[in-house]
């Protein structure tokens, strides 16, 4: 099992096609098997690196690990870059994941080519970010006091992604998603509502930044990524399918994504798709 040592913890990884290389970032559960679909469609343009995040799926949780923040996993993401030797890459985060990326491209910008945050989970920027909270908790809650933690994890991630959209996963996926619920409501759950750079630092980063929206999403993630883009002054790519798109609708994500990417001169893509 492929694993490397990064900040304190041992990550696991795979890596996948050859190509200008690509980091890819899941949310809530952060095990890189979510991604298998999507990235074997990206793989065919992109060395594609996926992994599962501090503490869940196939990454154990660190010693006297207490609590997280985007900072930290913006530095396990740059660490696993360089220490893999793919430094420079484009990185594509999801949801919370997106916010990671986000941190990756602020505090590591020698590390990252280009960001793609697909529906960032940036509470901060929706007109109610108590409200858009209570909304989650309203779905967790009565799970949790009738049948405890990973019930309760799995209420959210079907609330995320949709009843159909969640069997769609395989199996083992989901499995070891939900082994993750306790990293998710001891560390993660909450840790990251606020963050919000301002308009100053946005505006430093260099490299070229990306936004995805789901068209059968929750309206909230749109919200955000709408406002995030007017202040970064981009525009916001509509894409098909839920939260969970990479998941139902994993080709067109990926020709979604590689059409953004080609056209950032530091990906290197001038070559037509080989699939």
């Amino acid at each position: 099992m492929p694993t490397t040592a990064v900040n304190g913890t041992e990550l696991y990884y795979e890596v996948r096609g050859s190509g200008p290389p690509l980091l890819l970032i899941m949310g809530a559960a952060g095990d890189g098997g979510v991604f298998a679909e999507f990235a074997d469609r990206l793989a065919r343009e992109f060395t594609v690196v996926t992994y599962d995040r501090r503490g869940n799926g196939r990454s154990a949780p660190p010693p006297d690990w207490v609590a997280t923040s985007p900072e930290e996993q913006a530095d396990d993401a740059a660490a696993l870059l360089g220490g893999l030797g793919l430094a420079r890459a484009a990185v594509f985060g999801t949801s919370s994941g997106g916010i990671f990326a986000l941190a990756t491209l602020l505090r590591h910008p020698q590390a990252v080519s280009a960001g793609v945050l697909h529906e960032p989970a940036l509470f901060a920027l929706v007109d109610d970010p108590a409200a858009a909270r209570t909304k989650v908790t309203e779905v967790i809650t009565p799970a949790m006091e009738t049948s405890g933690l990973t019930a309760a994890f799995e209420a959210f991630l079907r609330f995320a992604a949709g009843d159909a959209t969640w069997k769609r996963l395989d199996a083992s996926v989901r499995e070891r998603m939900l082994a993750s619920s306790g990293t998710y409501f001891s560390k993660e759950i909450g840790a990251f509502d606020t963050y919000l750079p301002d308009d100053q630092v946005l505006a430093d980063i260099a490299a070229p930044v990306h936004l995805l929206a789901g068209k059968e999403s929750h309206p909230e993630f749109g919200q955000a990524a709408a406002r995030l883009a007017a202040r970064l002054d981009i525009e916001v790519t509509s894409v098909p399918g839920t939260h969970f798109g990479y998941v139902d609708h994993p080709q067109e994500m990926a020709e979604a994504v590689t059409a953004l990417l080609r056209s950032d001169p530091l990906t290197n893509l001038t070559s037509p798709s080989r699939g």
